[in-house]
């Protein structure tokens, strides 16, 4: 027994053929990594006991849990069930390694590779059929239609409604009709103070009303649309105020026509496909015209406006009412005639205002019955349900207005 260290990587027993001991010595830098922590340890004492050297030198396990039973399960495999799967390529090491690894021991496989047992259950289940569930619900049926081979057989609400039997109408409710009566009272107490304190509410009925036409033909968002509406009733607005009411057809009617021009260069700028391009030209004309015709409520004479804008208001509480669909429109027209009386004896239109609350029911219960079309959402009954009613009514009440006065 000499005096030398041992600074091998190996036991005596189990060096490598052409490995030299002593060469190590001179490059310690080469030694397995942790040698030098567990040298400064133990100090100058080499390794008497193979045994207790590879306790503390790094261990190779001849197979790792993936390949060994790999192995079994590939054997279980038949060739039905792997007929399907692509080709596997040969398991390599995730990271490439300095030096190989000793006695010839095969390598690791890649961590990103499946395990065997989820390799071997995705044959089976591509060809198992899928259970049968529970029947399909009335809801889940009604969104797409039967199963076909050639396409798509999706149809629309509306039209499974009429296939149906159904109407395909859903009217907006209470809460939409309260908000249209609250509105409507804001016009008709703002008309009495003056035009500067009805161009208030009729702002917010004209911004609801752009929002609410692109939401009821399904175009969400559509800013550009919406805002170009908008600001055609703004600029309509602005120039009913300047030219005076007595050019308030000029104003009205110049302004629409502006902004149909408009509409078509906003739209021959869109890259969409034709079809798409027409149906966004016809949503934002025909919005901004609704937005635009609002304007009529300021261009009516205040009297007017504050008798058609009560009726209006009655008419809609009384047609979300229970009642079937014949019943609930003649209460709502007796209703706006009744209001239109109550509200003209205070003002000088008096028994007339029941005329004008009546037209006025009529155009309100027409935009009241577009806003429930074709199975709209709720956010549809909260904007267009709200909106178009009194913006429909508007040229009734001009046209009554100046007729009645």
């Amino acid at each position: 027994m000499t005096d030398q260290p041992y600074q091998g990587q190996y036991p005596q027993d189990q060096q490598p053929q052409g490995y030299d001991p002593y060469q190590q010595q001179s490059q310690p830098q080469q030694a397995w990594p942790g040698y030098e922590g567990y040298q400064g340890q133990q100090g100058h004492q080499g390794y008497e006991d193979p045994q207790a050297a590879q306790q503390h030198t790094q261990q190779w396990q001849g197979q790792t849990w993936e390949t060994q039973v790999h192995q079994q399960v590939s054997q279980q495999v038949s060739a039905a069930e792997t007929a399907y799967l692509p080709q596997q390529a040969p398991a390599q090491a995730a990271y490439p390694s300095p030096y190989d690894p000793p006695y010839g021991q095969p390598q690791q496989q890649p961590p990103h590779q499946q395990p065997p047992h989820q390799q071997s259950q995705q044959p089976q289940a591509a060809h198992t059929p899928p259970p049968a569930g529970p029947p399909v619900s009335d809801g889940a049926a009604a969104s797409y239609g039967p199963a076909t081979v050639a396409g798509n057989a999706r149809i629309t609400d509306a039209q499974r409604a009429r296939l149906e039997g159904r109407s395909p109408i859903i009217e907006p409710g209470m809460q939409p009709a309260a908000l249209t009566a609250l509105l409507g009272l804001l016009l008709s107490g703002a008309a009495a103070v003056g035009s500067y304190a009805l161009l208030v509410p009729l702002v917010v009925l004209q911004a609801v009303t752009a929002a609410g036409w692109f939401r009821l033909n399904g175009m969400w968002p559509a800013r550009q649309g919406i805002a170009l509406a908008f600001l055609g009733a703004l600029a309509a607005d602005a120039t009913l105020l300047t030219a005076g009411r007595e050019n308030a057809p000029a104003a009205i009617l110049g302004t629409l026509g502006v902004w149909v021009l408009l509409s078509l260069v906003l739209q021959l700028r869109s890259h969409a496909e034709p079809d798409e391009r027409m149906y966004g030209l016809m949503a934002t004309v025909a919005s901004a015209a609704l937005a635009i015709v609002a304007t009529g409520h300021l261009a009516a004479d205040p009297d007017a406006v504050t008798v058609g804008a009560a009726a209006v208001a009655v008419a809609v509480l009384a047609r979300a009412l229970p009642l079937p669909t014949p019943a609930s429109v003649a209460v709502a027209l007796l209703a706006a005639a009744g209001a239109g009386v109550a509200v003209g004896g205070m003002t000088d239109l008096g028994a007339k205002g029941a005329l004008l609350g009546a037209g006025a029911a009529v155009c309100a219960l027409i935009g009241h019955r577009v806003a429930g079309y074709d199975y709209p959402s709720r956010f549809v009954h909260f904007t267009a349900g709200v909106a178009l009613p009194l913006a429909a009514s508007a040229p009734a009440v001009y046209v009554l207005g100046r007729a009645l006065s």
